[in-house]
């Protein structure tokens, strides 16, 4: 059977609404009214990129919304996606003091997106203006959230920067690898467009190790910094696995993207393999297509990496789950898929998993979707940049810095920390330009990552009063200026 789409456009457009519609002024006013404005506040440690949360959401309460917004992107340039996109349940809104009284935490996405919401329809451009030029150059291989945060953050203290990216368009996971109804193409294009504004050139369609050489940039430019993600898709191994209709996650995901709703094919019967976020937004946006999904884990619930929160929401939207459950083969007919052999799962004395004898069965599907993980890119890097020495698969680092064994060349997001969220790229990239920063002999810049208001003063007493006085003169100095 060939794959087609199932719903009608009007239908396909309804089921990918977003998950929570924007708060509108109203309740932007209420909620960020509801804030404790802690001093040392928890979630501002336990935001990768090191916002401001609580002065953010007071300048919502006083009605300063764009203030608010240039807060926020004072700290992440992609401050708007990250509004849609980041497990706030588990990092800053599960950090809110509210939870310890047993009260409804700070809706802090839900504020953020608010805020840089407010931003882009006042047509503001709210990400902060850039130094002096230096006279220097860095190049940015890569055009993920880990590049545009490096390359914004160093075009802000001067230098210039040229993103090569070898796709048609930039933006990485952001604009191909995360569920359409979560955060579309069109929203990711239009923030790299800040990013271009600020000065910062992009090369799409350039590869670096093909068409470009990683040794003529470390050449020609003054520093290099790496953040190409992970590579192509780990495959099972097993038998049939080049049917037609299996196919990694990422790729399905990615044509979601690049096609109108009403033209993406899916399988009547689809089953997803894997445990991760990328397995679940595979997963329900094969339903929202109109398929009836099945999710098979070779361990229990408790083991997914996917959040829990997004496990509920593939639960609403009709998806099975099958734990304890390992696909053995997949079986077709004439070349193409028509099911999946798999059986139960036990844990061995060693802690390996083996298949239960006697356990086998076969789900019928037309289309299987592999979300078991991505390959480390150590064998692009030991060919672009044979000068870097690895480790475990990814770049050694030097003293928990960004920087590289190889003179000039700095890395960060997925391809260095293994996969972890699109705000902890940022977080990288921000830090990374730092490092760059004072590479290239510049005066040391602030701390790219800020994180509590009390800082190092905390870990010397008679330091901390001087700190308190320097956050008072900050803010005093922002509402001087509007900010």
């Amino acid at each position: 059977m060939t794959l087609k789409p199932i719903l009608s456009a009007e239908t396909a457009a309804a089921n990918f609404q977003e998950l929570q519609r924007p708060l509108t002024t109203a309740q932007a006013r209420v909620e960020s009214s509801r804030c404790l404005n802690c001093f040392d506040a928890p979630c501002i440690h336990s935001c990768p990129s090191g916002i401001d949360v609580p002065a953010f959401i007071a300048r919502i309460a006083e009605g300063r919304d764009i203030a608010a917004a240039r807060l926020i992107y004072e700290a992440n340039v992609l401050g708007a996606s990250c509004a849609r996109v980041c497990p706030t349940q588990v990092l800053c809104e599960g950090a809110c003091v509210l939870k310890d009284r047993d009260e409804k935490p700070i809706e802090i996405g839900r504020l953020q997106r608010y805020a840089t919401d407010a931003a882009t329809l006042a047509g503001v451009n709210a990400l902060p203006a850039c130094a002096a030029a230096s006279g220097r150059r860095v190049a940015i291989v890569g055009s993920g959230p880990a590049g545009l945060a490096c390359a914004a953050e160093l075009a802000r203290l001067g230098h210039a920067t040229v993103v090569f990216e070898k796709d048609a368009s930039a933006g990485g996971l952001n604009t191909f690898g995360i569920a359409r109804y979560k955060l579309t193409m069109e929203e990711s294009l239009a923030e790299i467009a800040r990013i271009e504004a600020l000065g910062v050139t992009i090369r799409c369609n350039s590869e670096v190790g093909k068409e470009i050489d990683g040794s003529a940039l470390l050449e020609e430019f003054d520093a290099v910094f790496v953040g190409v993600g992970l590579g192509a898709g780990h495959t099972l191994g097993v038998d049939g696995e080049s049917l037609s209709g299996v196919m990694d996650a990422l790729a399905f995901i990615r044509e979601v993207h690049e096609r109108t709703l009403a033209e993406v094919p899916v399988g009547e019967r689809v089953v997803v393999i894997g445990g991760g976020n990328t397995a679940i937004d595979a997963a329900t946006q094969s339903a929202r297509l109109g398929a009836a999904v099945t999710i098979v884990y070779r361990r229990g619930e408790s083991d997914m990496s996917a959040y829990e929160f997004e496990r509920e929401i593939a639960r609403i939207d009709g998806v099975r789950f099958l734990f304890d459950t390992m696909p053995l083969a997949f079986v077709g007919d004439g070349g193409r898929l028509s099911g999946v052999r798999v059986a139960r799962t036990r844990v061995d004395g060693r802690g390996a998993i083996m298949a239960v004898p006697g356990s086998v069965i076969e789900i019928p599907c037309d289309m299987a979707l592999k979300a078991i993980g991505q390959s480390k890119r150590n064998d692009w890097f030991l060919r672009v940049f044979p000068g870097v020495e690895l480790h475990r698969g990814s770049p050694r680092v030097k003293d928990g810095t960004c920087a590289t064994t190889q003179r000039g060349l700095f890395v960060g997001g997925d391809c260095s920390n293994g996969g972890r969220e699109v705000v902890n790229a940022v977080g990288e990239g921000k830090r990374a330009a730092m490092e760059i920063h004072a590479y290239l002999g510049a005066a040391p810049a602030q701390a790219a990552i800020q994180p509590s208001r009390i800082g190092a003063a905390r870990a010397h007493g008679a330091g901390l009063l001087a700190s308190v006085r320097a956050h008072e003169a900050e803010v005093a100095w922002r509402s001087a200026r509007g900010g």
